[in-house]
């Protein structure tokens, strides 16, 4: 029953970057390898689901999880169903999804797949659709997966832990089998990145204009020049493979790559990073091999001064409690990178499971050493640093918060109670989540093809159904 979960991630997939990956992947390969036939595997009240339908989910779920177990075909047919009645119960309960929400998801879905092939022009030729046509495409299935997403909503929101249960839930796991935390911290941070003067960005400009000249000319190579000028340690005139289906890039930079030819280089652009000129070395479909060349307009003391000043008021305002660090992080820090960033969590560091929680590795070294001068709950003066190794003309001043701190330990409910009683709660979401299928699935038509009865959970609902039916 637990392998129903995987509907969580369904239904929260919309705004996912790793469904998006797939999606775009699969809506290409779609477009352009149409299927010679289709047929209806599945169909529940008045929604159908078909043998492409299926197959192209699965493809999603593999290009997100790498591997799927031999039952994924029935998982994944159960988490379409799954969504289909949601979706219905949602409609029959007349739940909110208003179209500016639809529209948004539209907007985000659409920026994205531009993003990947550089232009609207260049992905609207890739696609062989307008951005219209696009949209038209997604709205209806965007509408039916908010829906799911607020019956689904409905259903765990009302579900609540006790302390008991929460106990009970620990003392379940067998004691050989609790981890081990290493002493763990929940830190954030506030970062400012001073801005340099107009004159010095329009010098940095000029620089790599002439660079492209010299390339353009044949009087140095692109491969000379980057060797000698580009700031980006890592790769100096080295290749560097892009693969734009993976989010790791600047999306700046991937889309100035991707806009050229082999052996073209690029205008001036600006990435997050600096200001850069690419060129194309060679590009097979999504993957490109680029040289580039960055230079990062450097950071006087005058500007880091001014940082140091602003960031010095912040923190006074959240020390006088004017505004909580969370609210302060998501007005003021400049820290909101591609790889994810602490503007929008709050100013928190997040672990890729979602936790807050971390040990010192994981932290980068300048921190560690700030925090032997912190006590729980106090915010470090600002401090000037290299958010990036490669890149140390780029600084940036920041205040670093120590929110908690734990001692070595194995897990227990005292020291971890909030960890427990996520994974319990959730856990009880989950089983009160099946357990709603279960009742429910049978009140709606429900029809399956022969190759998927024999699927645990699907046959236990079609014979349900067939049962209310008589």
């Amino acid at each position: 029953m637990i392998k129903r979960i995987w509907l969580y991630a369904l239904c929260t997939a919309v705004s996912s970057v790793g469904f998006l990956q797939a999606e775009a992947q699969t809506l290409v390969y779609n477009t352009q390898n149409p299927p010679a036939a289709d047929k209806i595997v599945a169909t529940v009240g008045d929604k159908i689901v078909l043998q492409s339908d299926l197959e192209n989910m699965l493809v999603k779920q593999k290009e997100q999880y790498h591997t799927l177990p031999p039952e994924a075909p029935c998982m994944v047919l159960e988490q379409m169903l799954s969504q289909n009645v949601l979706t219905l119960q949602a409609e029959k309960d007349s739940l909110p999804v208003s179209e500016d929400e639809v529209e948004q998801n539209l907007e985000h879905r659409v920026r994205y797949f531009i993003s990947l092939y550089g232009s609207q022009q260049k992905m609207e030729q890739v696609l062989g659709m307008s951005i219209y046509q696009i949209k038209d495409k997604y709205r209806n299935d965007i509408r039916d997966i908010l829906l799911a997403q607020a019956m689904q909503k409905k259903i765990v929101d009302e579900v609540k832990i006790t302390p008991t249960e929460v106990e009970d839930f620990f003392n379940k796991i067998p004691k050989d089998s609790l981890p081990f935390f290493k002493s763990e911290v929940e830190v954030g941070q506030i970062v400012i990145t001073p801005k340099p003067s107009e004159d010095v960005v329009n010098y940095i400009i000029n620089q790599l204009k002439s660079y492209r000249e010299e390339a353009l000319s044949g009087k140095r190579s692109f491969e000379v020049l980057a060797n000698l000028y580009s700031k980006d340690l890592a790769t100096g005139g080295k290749i560097l493979t892009v693969d734009r289906t993976q989010h790791m890039f600047d999306p700046q930079f991937v889309a100035a790559a991707f806009r050229l030819k082999n052996g073209e280089i690029s205008p001036v652009f600006k990435s997050q990073f600096g200001y850069h000129i690419v060129q194309m070395v060679s590009r097979e479909g999504n993957i490109a091999k680029v040289r580039h060349i960055l230079l990062i307009p450097p950071t006087t003391q005058s500007d880091l001064n001014r940082a140091i000043s602003s960031l010095d008021t912040v923190r006074d305002n959240i020390l006088n409690k004017k505004l909580n660090f969370g609210e302060a992080a998501s007005r003021y820090s400049d820290d909101d990178n591609i790889q994810g960033g602490t503007k929008n969590t709050g100013g928190m560091f997040v672990m890729p499971d979602g936790s807050t929680f971390m040990s010192m590795e994981d932290l980068d070294p300048g921190i560690v050493l700030l925090l032997d001068t912190l006590k729980i709950g106090e915010i470090s003066a600002p401090v000037v640093y290299t958010p990036n190794e490669r890149m140390p003309e780029q600084k940036a001043v920041r205040i670093v918060y120590l929110k908690s701190r734990s001692k070595p330990h194995q897990e227990n409910l005292q020291e971890d109670y909030a960890r427990i009683q996520a994974q319990a709660l959730q856990l009880k979401q989950y089983k009160a989540l099946n357990n709603w299928f279960d009742k429910h699935i049978p009140d709606f038509y429900l029809k399956v093809d022969p190759a998927y009865t024999d699927c645990e959970d699907i046959h236990n609902w079609v014979e349900a159904a067939q049962a209310r039916r008589q």
